[in-house]
């Protein structure tokens, strides 16, 4: 029986899309670089900070400012991550509901730990047990240490969890793991960008009210 729920944090608990933007764009204001859409950066999320900034800025990498251009990133969205984040419709109420049905949960994001911590406090501490952010001892995301970790944690193993993310790094962290993976559409990524990544149809949901049943039906399978 599943008894434990592994979240992914940006896109599919919380929408902070356009706090990253601006802090994105903060970034290349500073350096007379022209500013990110909001679109463009939802297809340059998902990887963890780093990653962010390299698709973002120019050369990548080979940017003589990158390593600044990070840091100063992150500096400024650790002091602006909770200026317009909000959780996507329902997801508070699915949380209380898992938690009243006796559901372990937990976070991992590829965002900064320091972020993901700020964060879990001021929306899920109620509701959800463990959250794992990027930090220097624990690979990001596809890597599966993440979860191993928030396993861990939990008292939990694979045979009993499954996954939920709205990525392609999220689709393939479960598969690095091994455990199922849930995909939701209401994230950064459209329904054929997760098809496109290997995403399942029959575990894909569209509202916060469908994992419920979902979970029931994966009950049942086993």
């Amino acid at each position: 029986m599943i008894d434990t729920i592994i979240f992914d944090l940006d896109g599919t608990l919380l929408d902070t899309l356009e706090d990253l933007t601006d802090s994105v764009n903060y970034v290349m204001g500073e350096y007379d670089l022209p500013p990110h859409t909001i679109e463009e950066i939802r297809n340059y999320v998902g990887n963890g900070a780093a990653k962010l900034i390299e698709r973002a800025v120019p050369k990548g990498i080979d940017n003589p400012a990158y390593e600044k251009m990070l840091e100063m990133f992150r500096q400024h969205y650790a002091a602006h991550c909770e200026d317009k984040v909000a959780p996507y419709d329902g997801v508070m109420e699915l949380l209380a509901s898992l938690k009243a049905a006796g559901y372990r949960t937990a976070i991992v994001s590829n965002k900064p730990d320091s972020a993901v911590k700020q964060l879990y406090e001021r929306y899920f501490k109620e509701y959800v047990q463990e959250a794992v952010g990027e930090s220097s001892d624990t690979k990001r995301k596809p890597a599966p240490d993440m979860v191993y970790r928030a396993l861990a944690r939990l008292s939990s193993d694979v045979s009993r969890a499954v996954y939920v993310g709205d990525s392609e790094v999220d689709i393939m962290t479960a598969a690095n793991v091994p455990m199922t993976c849930i995909s939701v559409t209401w994230g950064f990524r459209t329904k054929e960008q997760l098809l496109a990544a290997g995403a399942a149809e029959e575990r894909m949901i569209t509202t916060a009210q469908e994992l419920h049943p979902l979970l029931a039906r994966l009950d049942r399978a086993e």
